[in-house]
């Protein structure tokens, strides 16, 4: 799709410095697929808020000990 925006020079001279990027075009891509990409991150963080965990987290960090740490990377 072909648009015309005003971009502010500095700012986009500055994005394409950042990301190395040598276009406008693939400046604003860039920029718009990492906008989508962290919005949509954090509206599935939003989404996790709230469901809750019923375990005992101070059993599951007691029921470790170091050896079976050791062991497990020494399996690995």
């Amino acid at each position: 799709m072909r648009t015309n925006i005003e971009l502010d020079d500095a700012l986009i001279a500055e994005a394409m410095e950042i990301t190395g990027l040598s276009t406008k075009k693939a400046t604003v891509e860039k920029a718009l697929r990492d906008l989508v990409e962290n919005l949509g991150r954090r509206k599935a963080l939003q989404e996790l808020r709230g469901i809750g965990w019923s375990g005992d987290l101070e059993n599951v960090r007691n029921s470790w000990s170091a050896e079976d740490i050791k062991s497990q990377d020494a399996a690995e």
